[in-house]
């Protein structure tokens, strides 16, 4: 199978996978959704710490060859605050918890919920987008390491779909509509991978540079984005969950790297 069709085969999975997931916890209990939410996102932020320092940056650093770490390192302090701007100025919010404080609009105001739900698809389109420029420069690093990259992904985009679509509900809109609007969005992350599939094609010493950038995406959303949330709740029980769930993420991922190589 070509490159191509690999990266094609692991965006599109991914994104309708994760898509139809987190759409089943639609059909769950509100309860029963709060209650699992919070696990997913303590697996997600292992996954993606884990996809960062163990997989993406140590092939950019190997990569980049002797002499340019330094460069790798720039590139990754550029990538942290290239996504601090974005997330700063597009307003550019994971939904982790039901309801999201930097989404949930206010019940008494229709115009706030229908603007809050055009937001979140708007925002939601243009990660997905970068999320299919990572995936396609790890695909065309090593397939192994795009594997990696597309699980990582994957585990969570999960959670962060299903805040999104309970916000699009709240907002109005019916069910079914909802479901194909997030579909639709998660699909967006194909016309990423194509471009960066043609672009960096060209552009192969780029590859290490690119990776670090995608390192920089997952370490920003792992600790700006989700760690934060799982703070929020301190009992011993639960932190402890939390530990075990996370090093669950990291460890997926490592096993993943290594009976792939």
């Amino acid at each position: 199978m070509s490159t191509l069709s690999l990266i094609l085969l692991f965006t599109i999975g991914s994104g309708v996978l994760s898509a139809a997931i987190a759409s089943s916890f639609l059909l769950l209990p509100e309860a029963r959704r709060h209650a699992l939410l919070p696990h997913l996102v303590s697996f997600a932020t292992g996954a993606l710490l884990g996809a960062a320092l163990l997989a993406l940056l140590p092939h950019a650093i190997e990569g980049a060859g002797p002499g340019q770490t330094h460069f790798v390192g720039l590139a990754l302090l550029t990538g942290i605050l290239l996504f601090f701007v974005l997330e700063k100025f597009v307003l550019w919010r994971h939904c982790h918890d039901d309801p999201c404080e930097a989404h949930a609009p206010s019940p008494t105001d229709h115009h706030r919920q229908k603007a809050s739900a055009t937001m979140i698809l708007w925002g939601d389109g243009f990660h997905n987008m970068l999320d299919g420029v990572l995936i396609a420069a790890a695909f065309l690093t090593d397939p192994h390491l795009g594997i990696v990259t597309a699980i990582a992904v994957f585990a969570h985009e999960i959670p962060q779909e299903v805040g999104d679509l309970a916000i699009l509900v709240h907002a109005g809109m019916s069910r079914k509509r909802a479901l194909v609007a997030n579909v639709a969005v998660s699909l967006t992350s194909v016309l990423g991978a194509v471009v960066a599939y043609f672009a960096l094609g060209e552009a192969l010493h780029f590859l290490p540079y690119a990776l670090a950038i995608a390192a920089a995406s997952f370490l920003y959303v792992a600790v700006a984005d989700l760690i934060p949330g799982l703070h929020r709740r301190v009992d011993a029980r639960t932190s402890v969950q939390q530990v075990v769930l996370i090093v669950a993420g990291m460890a997926i991922i490592y096993f993943s790297h290594e009976l792939a190589h």
